[in-house]
């Protein structure tokens, strides 16, 4: 994250293609979560497999806990069945940069392509530039809405790309939105003032709604978290924020990973 001064990359550094099979494999942990023994005697069903991708968010950057990725699949285990969570997000990803490396061989490619649920958060980086264009002169919807669209459809391409590559019409895709694409709560506003914290809140709806309009017809399941972090826009997210600012604490990450059990029915 950059200083208080500059809000800089929602998700972190931007890393350079080359090395985000690299990344990848050093984030992604896969962690099979068991169910107690019933006694049955047919065979035991077959673990569900839960697979995240996305930028660091889905990381669990700055927060040193357990991710929602890993809390979604316990909570599947605990509801019905035995799940496992690979978490393939790497901190600084943009929305075409997660597409290329779906389309390459790697390990990204192919955790999605064995996915039977698969967990979308991604988008928020690409619309770093725009804080440039804020602060030189102002960036209103007329600014930042065609940078928006050209992200969410992007998003839709990688949903289209994870639904080829698995060929299965019963895999479950959640993509979530943001509660900020940018920093937020009381550290975004004591870093960057009232007009920030209300500038990213606009883009941060505008995105959110552009996205789940692009996955229409996809198939795939638009997950809010602007509600559960914000309510209608009046409540205060710090508590379920780390300390940047920017990413969610292990609150945070609880919250998110209910809004996706809420929103797959389970």
């Amino acid at each position: 994250m950059s200083s208080a001064s500059d809000p800089g990359p929602r998700r972190g550094p931007l890393r350079r293609l080359g090395l985000l099979a690299a990344a990848a494999a050093a984030v992604a942990a896969t962690v099979l979560v068991t169910a107690g023994a019933t006694g049955d005697r047919h065979p035991p069903p077959l673990p569900v497999r839960v697979v995240g991708i996305g930028d660091s968010v889905t990381t669990g950057t700055a927060c040193h806990c357990t991710d929602f990725v890993r809390l979604y699949a316990r909570a599947l285990t605990s509801r019905s069945r035995p799940a496992t969570a690979t978490n393939l997000g790497a901190g600084g990803l943009t929305s075409e940069q997660l597409l290329d490396a779906l389309r390459r061989p790697g390990v990204v490619r192919e955790g999605v392509s064995r996915a039977d649920v698969l967990l979308v958060t991604i988008g928020a980086n690409d619309l770093e530039p725009l804080i440039s264009q804020w602060r030189s002169s102002g960036c209103p919807e007329s600014c930042w809405s065609p940078s928006v669209s050209k992200v969410a459809g992007t998003v839709a391409d990688v949903v289209r790309t994870a639904q080829a590559l698995r060929g299965d019409p019963h895999e479950r895709i959640l993509v979530t939105g943001y509660w900020n694409v940018f920093d937020d709560g009381d550290e975004a506003s004591n870093a960057h003032g009232p007009a920030y914290v209300a500038w990213t809140d606009q883009l941060s709806r505008g995105f959110n709604s552009a996205v789940c309009a692009a996955l229409r017809g996809t198939g795939a399941t638009c997950v809010d978290l602007y509600t559960p972090f914000k309510g209608d826009g009046s409540s205060n997210p710090t508590p379920f924020l780390a300390a940047d600012g920017d990413h969610p604490n292990a609150a945070g990450h609880r919250l998110i990973a209910g809004a996706l059990l809420a929103a797959s029915g389970r």
